[in-house]
């Protein structure tokens, strides 16, 4: 079976089913930071005209969901539009919200993020 992008109805699925679960915290951190989702770039994976759906901003951090890895992230950008990072973590969404508050609670920067895959030699 070949890998197909989500859709962005399927793509709101997630994103209402966890609203379901969010905690109230995570809730209000959520409401003060969503956007409609927006296809983003993310050399080479997230190319022009397909890019990964990002759901939130929050600084110069993007929350986004990762199609080919079926879970959200946060990653840093400067240029809008454009990802930096490629990350693969797995997260539901309220859990990559949760990162979000915890790094503002703490002041430090995103943890245990899991890189692109890497060819080996």
């Amino acid at each position: 079976m070949d890998w197909q992008p989500i859709s962005e109805s399927k793509l709101w699925d997630e994103i209402n089913g966890a609203e379901a679960r969010m905690s109230p915290q995570q809730d209000r951190v959520w409401a003060a930071i969503r956007v409609d989702p927006q296809k983003w770039q993310l050399q080479p994976w997230g190319a022009p005209g397909n890019g990964f759906w990002v759901v939130a901003i929050l600084g110069q951090v993007v929350l986004w969901y990762n199609d080919i890895e079926d879970g959200f992230n946060c990653s840093r950008y400067s240029e809008h539009g454009v990802i930096s990072d490629y990350w693969c973590n797995q997260h539901d969404l309220e859990h990559a919200v949760q990162r979000l508050i915890n790094m503002i609670e703490t002041g430090r920067p995103l943890d245990g993020a899991m890189g692109p895959p890497r060819v080996l030699d």
